[in-house]
């Protein structure tokens, strides 16, 4: 029995070891990731990667705005009226991740704190026609604000920390082992906890790749938007049919001369039937 007694406690102490040990491992994941921003041409994209183990598991490169409604008293002071703050992710960020099989998070702070952009990533398999098929998402996104900040907001009537979700969201859909890449401007809604407000996020010049990373600091192949490829066709769709209508002059031209020529080198045939006899 006292064998048995002091086996239990020497179990639970394993366990209880082997559950710090694992809470310190995601610690120490978290903490190794860096803030590329300053490599970036452009002034409001930032750069973010996080790294396990020494090797890149998430990158991300975007330009984010958010644009959120608050109250302020009207000049009467018994009046409402929304005023509209917007914020955007400044270089500098604060940034925290970590990295899994079928989960990555990407978590950015700014100005002390005053702002939190907290992004989940999920890949999934999918049965298709074709066969089993692996694709990313981004799945969630929470932005937390303090509407008492200062600098974006002026006299907000519920001011304090507040934060704006969103619901079933199904964004950036890419197929597993790519990245997502997309310059043009999305936006995602997300329900704020200020009442019967709605945050607007918007996302540009996004690049992004949570999963299989093979190469250290640098992207897999680009799945681009649908927006991109469509601005692309419209781009190349003139040049195209450029050069399709050049081709079809030359051939015209080509066929006239041709035509010409051998319509030159036949026998005029007379048309006088008197003429038929001089021939010969």
């Amino acid at each position: 029995m006292d064998l048995q007694g002091r086996a239990v406690p020497s179990v639970d102490r394993l366990r209880v070891l082997l559950m710090l040990f694992h809470t310190m491992a995601q610690i120490m994941a978290e903490q190794e990731v860096e803030n590329l921003s300053g490599l970036s041409t452009n002034p409001e994209k930032d750069i973010f990667v996080v790294r396990e183990n020494g090797t890149t598991c998430l990158m991300a490169e975007f330009a984010a705005k958010f644009i959120v409604p608050y109250d302020v008293w009207a000049s009467n002071y018994v009046d409402l009226i929304t005023e509209q703050a917007d914020i955007a992710l400044t270089r500098g960020a604060e940034v925290k991740g970590r990295c899994g099989h079928s989960e990555s998070e990407l978590q950015v702070f700014w100005v002390d704190r005053a702002y939190a952009l907290k992004m989940l990533f999920v890949k999934e398999s999918h049965n298709t026609s074709k066969g089993p098929e692996a694709t990313w998402r981004l799945s969630k996104v929470q932005f937390v604000y303090d509407s008492s900040e200062k600098t974006h907001f002026k006299d907000a009537v519920s001011a304090g920390k507040h934060t704006a979700n969103s619901h079933h969201l199904s964004a950036l859909v890419t197929p597993a082992g790519k990245s997502y890449e997309c310059q043009a401007q999305q936006t995602i809604s997300l329900a704020s906890s200020d009442p019967q407000k709605m945050v607007t996020m918007i996302l540009s010049a996004v690049h992004i790749q949570p999963f299989d990373i093979i190469s250290d600091f640098v992207f897999s192949e680009e799945h681009k938007c649908p927006v991109d490829e469509r601005e692309q066709l419209e781009e190349t769709l003139p040049l195209i049919l450029g050069l399709i209508l050049g081709l079809i002059i030359v051939v015209t031209l080509v066929i006239y001369h041709v035509h010409h020529k051998m319509t030159a080198n036949q026998v005029q045939i007379p048309r006088d039937r008197s003429q038929y006899k001089h021939m010969g």
